[in-house]
């Protein structure tokens, strides 16, 4: 029984091929453009946790110092919430900037002179790692005589979520209408398929079939929409993420921050949310009874 209302829902796609087309096209349009959302906001995160679980501070040095990197480190190290401080010669971060960007080392190789500085890295205590503690040893270090600059990438990182909470929003929105659109040509695609079979649909209910067996081939029809639309928009999204991923400057992003595609739980969310949709539009179609 099941394997004929598959058939014959398949067979009412084929027969509206036009709009059955658009459709599907109006749900993958709607999952890439969510996707694509999610997709940034997910990793927009994931850079975020990245960074807190090895949160740190840079110290940057005056060329000259007024006193010597050893006070200077038991000076830093002395302060509240502050674990450990390491000295960083100038010559070993630009050795350990080649190792990091070892496939890039050609980038570094023709520099005239080391542009880096000496400097500390500073790592906090675990329990320390909040914006007000992070604000806190900076502004101290600022006041430590021979520091240049202190880096900790609060910048970066307001940015990220700025840019996460503007997409969530702006995804939301967009996805909103899109799923409001999409059920609305996937209720008038079955309400179609229903008009071209009024007179079959009417025969089966005159010989008793039950309002399931009638329906059972348009909610089918909804649920394939709705799952062909959320692949084609998720195959979208991913050829798009893997040509981005080979470029050269992502590579080296990701020797810092690493990205990733959706979870395997997001794809399979968004796959079950687009097949929900092509249900839904399909009992908006077939909401009230009738003889057509």
């Amino acid at each position: 029984m099941i394997a004929g209302h598959f058939k014959r829902a398949l067979e009412d796609i084929v027969a509206n091929p036009l709009i059955s087309a658009l459709a599907v096209a109006t749900i993958a349009l709607s999952i890439l453009i969510v996707g694509a959302a999610l997709l940034v906001a997910q990793n927009a995160d994931l850079a975020l946790q990245e960074w807190k679980k090895s949160a740190r501070l840079m110290a940057y040095l005056d060329s000259d110092p007024p006193l010597p990197a050893v006070e200077l480190q038991e000076r830093i190290e002395a302060l509240e919430g502050v674990a450990s401080a390491r000295f960083i010669a100038r010559d070993a971060a630009l050795s350990e900037l080649k190792t990091r960007m070892a496939h890039q080392a050609s980038l570094l190789e023709n520099l005239p002179e080391n542009p880096l500085p000496d400097g500390f890295e500073i790592r906090l205590r675990p329990d320390e790692q909040g914006w007000e503690r992070l604000e806190g040893v900076a502004a101290h270090l600022r006041t430590l005589p021979g520091i240049q600059e202190v880096e900790y990438g609060r910048q970066w990182v307001g940015a990220a979520r700025d840019v996460a909470r503007l997409l969530r929003t702006g995804g939301a929105v967009m996805s909103s209408l899109f799923l409001i659109a999409a059920l609305a040509i996937v209720a008038n695609t079955i309400r179609l398929v229903v008009y071209s079979r009024r007179e079959e649909v009417a025969v089966m209910r005159w010989v008793g079939a039950s309002e399931l067996f009638v329906r059972a081939p348009f909610y089918i029809a909804g649920l394939l929409q709705g799952l062909a639309g959320a692949g084609l928009g998720l195959g979208a999204l991913y050829a798009a993420f893997g040509t981005l991923a080979d470029r050269p400057e992502l590579k080296v992003l990701a020797e810092i921050v690493p990205y990733r595609f959706l979870t395997p739980a997001m794809t399979v969310a968004i796959l079950a949310a687009s097949t929900l949709v092509g249900a839904i539009g399909a009992h908006l179609s077939l909401g009230r009874r009738s003889s057509a």
